[in-house]
């Protein structure tokens, strides 16, 4: 009897265990945007070809506006593995221990989305992925926002147009570096209370993408933009390392070939993004914008750039030489 019960257990933990093998894998992907935004819109993207892939084989769950986890909560709960898959701003791994990440906020660092592609596509990238995974975290990509720019209600045609100004950044030391280099005061401010900022005075003027700017409304209250793009803003996809290692190697091969058309995708709207928002902006007439001049370009970057060489000893010299040498930039050529 002890027996037939036992082959009974047995036989039902084998049903199971057969039924369990045919449930699809749950990656929880959490985010702390709206659905409707690039990255929003990136991450639905990465599930739909994840199931598509994986034949169903895996169901990626996005929780978008922090239903899951806030904005100082997220790396930790990915770090327990309450969740599997996060896309932070590239800002959040300087505090996590990872200052090589603050080369992105170094002004003047790319010229275009090529050179900037040349670094997060290639094999810098990677190597600056891989410094996450002592704290847990396997790095997948690297996803676009933009390029930022200047705004503010006085014209900005030099550095010096911006003497004196209280500019928001955010929470950054390399961007505090930068904003003095201006001789302005930097206003670490979260991204929320921004536009209230700007329309009551306690800021004059700031630094974002156009998508960013005209989506929070900021040319509402911003009377000139000048487009100097000097810095990037952008995402690290990362996951719980332990999880992801513990999937089998097709799955993540599959997981992988996802995350690559979902990257093609999300830095292709980011920019169509950025695109339209500029345009939005001129339409509206409330904002003056300023296309820069060769000469005006190079006078920003001549102030500018030496910030490089003073977050040497924080970022790490070598992280900085590497996208130098991956971009062609040479800082002694201004």
């Amino acid at each position: 009897m002890k027996v037939s019960k036992l082959l009974a257990g047995l036989f039902a933990c084998a049903v199971s265990l057969g039924a369990y093998a045919q449930q699809p894998i749950v990656i929880k992907f959490s985010h702390v945007v709206a659905n409707d935004t690039p990255k929003g819109k990136a991450a639905d993207f990465f599930a739909q070809k994840a199931a598509e892939l994986t034949k169903g084989k895996v169901k990626v769950e996005v929780y978008a506006n922090s239903t899951l986890y806030k904005d100082k909560e997220e790396m930790e709960a990915l770090q327990l593995g309450a969740v599997h898959m996060l896309a932070p701003s590239l800002a959040k791994f300087g505090p996590l221990g990872v200052r090589d990440f603050e080369v992105f906020d170094l002004p003047f660092m790319f010229d275009s989305y090529a050179d900037l592609h040349k670094v997060t596509t290639g094999p810098v990238g990677k190597s600056l992925l891989a410094k996450l995974e002592p704290k847990g975290i396997s790095g997948l990509a690297f996803w676009d926002n933009g390029f930022k720019s200047f705004s503010a209600n006085t014209p900005i045609r030099t550095p010096a147009d911006l003497k004196g100004k209280k500019l928001r950044i955010q929470s950054s030391k390399v961007l505090e570096e930068q904003v003095r280099a201006l001789s302005a005061l930097p206003q670490v401010m979260a991204f929320s209370e921004v536009y209230q900022a700007l329309q009551t005075g306690v800021v004059d003027g700031t630094e974002n993408p156009i998508s960013n700017l005209y989506t929070q409304k900021m040319h509402e209250v911003q009377k000139h933009l000048t487009l100097t793009e000097h810095g990037y803003l952008g995402y690290a996809v990362i996951v719980n390392k332990k999880f992801w290692d513990g999937l089998p190697t097709d799955i993540r091969a599959q997981l992988d070939e996802a995350m690559v058309q979902a990257t093609r995708y999300a830095n292709q709207i980011a920019k169509i993004e950025n695109d339209t928002s500029l345009e939005n902006v001129r339409k509206s007439g409330k904002t003056q914008v300023h296309t820069p001049t060769a000469a005006e370009r190079a006078e920003f970057k001549k102030v500018l750039v030496p910030v490089h060489k003073k977050m040497e000893s924080r970022i790490g010299k070598q992280t900085i030489d590497a996208v130098y040498k991956a971009t062609g930039f040479n800082p002694n050529k201004l």
